[in-house]
Parts: structure tokens; C-alpha cells; sequence
């Protein structure tokens, strides 16, 4: 019986939240007016970090500019974002993480509340091809709509798009021999009270509290 190995994406496979960093790349690019989507960014942020986000509030934000260009533009926009906002913040100690998963035969899968347009090609720079992100609508001419579909994978969501990835492959969590999950964040806490093995990496305050409370094992790669 093979094991299942979760991970969350941002300041745990990456050293930086790919949500935060994207709006500074379109600001630095000119795509946004500057001031008002600075101001924003770091509200959100700062209530993400304090376990109050409105996650509708800040998907309307967040997803708006989606809406603005075809995928290929956004696309080539994300190449570049990648190569200066993403792939400098991973540590070959967060590659061999993944890696170590993959040789041992478990299947791995990244579950995070940022986007799916954001995180599926940083979870493939991992060869990560199981990825849960919040889900985007897309328009009959094909291009995003600004708005999103489904339950956001934040808090217990996760654990609802969890349960929904595993229905769709006919199984439960008991179908694996040892669920792992790692994460950073205070907001997992949900699913990592869930799971066999819970690992914090690179822990906010709160879950870094619950960890050493728990016993759980703590990883640092910043």
C-alpha cells in the first residue's frame, strides 16, 4: 500500500508566497496601477499571515487581471515571473524533500489556496502532476473570467478538495498506508490535525506552538 504525500506550496516547497509575489511582478511590469494593488497586496497578505482572510474579497482582487489577457500572453508573463520570483527561492533541501517522496514510491500532491494558473507550473518544476489549487472559470472564448469555481482550498477547504481529488480516483485516505502532509501555516492547521505524519516547515508562530505540543517534526529551509 503506498503512501500519500501532501504538501502546501507557498514559504514550504518555495521559499516565498507566490500569491504576494505575483501582484509584485505585474506591478513591476506596468500592468497594474502601482499604489492601489501595492496596498492591497500587502492587506491580504498581512490578513492571510493572521488567520482573517476574506477570500472572496481578495480572489476579486487577485484574479481581475487574469481577465485582461489571453493565456498566452499570461503564460509568457508567468515564464518570466518564475525565472525572478519563484525559482530563486528554492532550496535543493526542498527539491530532495519532493524527490525523497517520489523514490520511496508514494504518490505526491500539492494542495494550496493560490491559484491554479500561479502554482501548477511551480509544481511541475517539482514533477508534482497531482495539484489542487483554487479553481479558475474560464469563458467561452477561453479566457479567464476573474472569477473562481468550486470551494477555495483555504482552511478546511482543503480538506473538502481533498476528499473530492481522492472520490474522483475511487478512493479515501484509508486506501493509503501513511498520509503526510507539510505545511507553514497556522490556516492547515485543519489538515494537518488530519493526517498520520503532519510536518511544519518553515512554521508561523502558531503552528510552530502546536508542533512542538504535538511532537510534530519541524523543518526549516529559509
Amino acid at each position: 500500500m503506498k503512501n500519500l504525500a501532501i504538501f502546501d506550496l507557498d514559504n514550504t516547497l518555495i521559499n516565498t508566497d507566490s500569491d504576494h509575489a505575483w501582484p509584485q511582478y505585474l506591478i513591476k511590469k506596468g500592468l497594474v496601477d502601482a499604489a492601489e494593488t501595492e496596498a492591497q497586496n500587502e492587506k491580504f497578505y498581512r490578513d492571510y499571515q493572521n488567520g482573517c482572510l476574506d477570500i472572496d474579497a481578495f480572489l476579486k482582487f487577485h484574479l481581475a487581471p487574469l481577465a485582461r489577457y489571453s493565456k498566452e500572453e499570461l503564460a509568457e508573463f508567468h515564464r518570466e515571473f518564475m525565472a525572478e520570483y519563484i525559482i530563486p527561492h528554492i532550496s535543493p533541501m526542498q527539491r530532495m524533500l519532493v524527490q525523497s517522496h517520489q523514490m520511496a514510491g508514494d504518490e505526491t500532491l500539492v494542495i494550496s489556496s493560490t491559484n491554479e494558473f500561479i502554482i501548477t507550473p511551480v509544481c511541475r518544476l517539482f514533477g508534482i502532476t497531482n495539484i489542487i489549487g483554487t479553481q479558475l472559470e474560464t469563458g467561452p472564448d477561453g479566457r479567464y473570467t476573474g472569477n473562481y469555481i468550486g470551494t477555495p482550498s483555504l482552511k478546511e477547504g482543503k480538506i473538502t478538495r481533498l476528499n473530492q481529488w481522492l472520490a474522483e480516483r475511487g478512493e479515501t485516505l484509508e486506501s493509503y498506508g501513511k498520509t503526510y502532509f507539510y505545511s507553514d501555516s497556522k490556516n492547515d492547521l485543519p489538515l494537518l490535525r488530519l493526517v498520520d505524519e503532519p510536518v511544519a516547515v518553515n512554521p508561523d508562530t502558531e503552528l510552530e506552538k502546536e508542533a512542538k505540543e504535538k511532537g510534530w517534526p519541524v523543518l526549516n529551509f529559509k
